[in-house]
């Protein structure tokens, strides 16, 4: 079966564009052109991933984003004007797995798409010196059942805040760069910078109840990056 993306956008040529390119690679494409009927296309078919502009009549595409995440662990890339920063950030705080600015090459588009599709669907490395559950204050991960319980109660972490959660919990005290986890998170091929990093590490220290003066789990490394904390 061909992998499903959705494309939401309410400038016609721009939706063409990016579906003949993405069909050409093999995709089936949903298109929608305004907020309500994008975020009801989405939760009603599933799609493998959603591109989706930031600006969009009816509902703006980061409210759809944010209705996205509460719902699903659906991938999602927002369109952003190039000159619109905060848009991108917002995007990402609200759980956007990547972002890229008009005007784009649709080749840079697709990559990005078969990127991030390729990272979900990967199958986890197999390392038996690799714990199989790890306990720590109140801190339960099972990562063959990618699950993760904090004082008893499950945690509903995206696809990418259980990744970076799992390489930091598996390697207590390491202190990894931010490029490092971009490479091993995202893969050698993604196009952010380590704000993204950052963002995501963020949502995960919330989901965590971290207290950031005295973190129980994930600590910073001033100058280098983050490490979760010794066992």
């Amino acid at each position: 079966m061909p992998q499903r993306v959705l494309v939401v956008d309410d400038e016609k040529a721009i939706v063409e564009l990016v579906a003949y390119n993405l069909r050409r690679e093999g995709f089936d494409v949903l298109t929608e052109y305004d907020g309500q009927q994008g975020l009801k296309r989405a939760l009603q078919d599933k799609p493998d991933l959603v591109v989706l502009d930031v600006m969009l009549p009816g509902l703006s595409g980061l409210d759809v984003c944010r209705s996205i995440r509460h719902e699903t662990d659906i991938p999602v890339i927002m369109l952003t004007a190039r000159k619109d920063e905060l848009d991108r950030i917002l995007g990402l705080e609200l759980g956007a797995d990547d972002y890229v600015t008009k005007p784009f090459s649709p080749r840079e588009l697709v990559a990005r798409v078969k990127a991030i599709l390729r990272r979900v669907k990967r199958p986890p490395d197999k390392d038996t010196t690799e714990p199989e559950v790890v306990e720590h204050s109140g801190l339960k991960i099972e990562f063959d059942k990618r699950e993760v319980l904090l004082d008893g109660t499950p945690l509903p972490l995206t696809f990418t805040e259980f990744e970076l959660l799992s390489i930091l919990a598996k390697n207590p005290g390491r202190a990894f760069t931010r490029d490092d986890l971009l490479i091993k998170v995202w893969g050698q091929d993604f196009f952010g910078d380590a704000r993204t990093v950052d963002v995501h590490i963020r949502h995960l220290r919330e989901k965590l109840q971290e207290d950031l003066q005295s973190p129980r789990f994930i600590e910073t490394v001033r100058g280098v990056g983050y490490r979760f904390k010794e066992l």
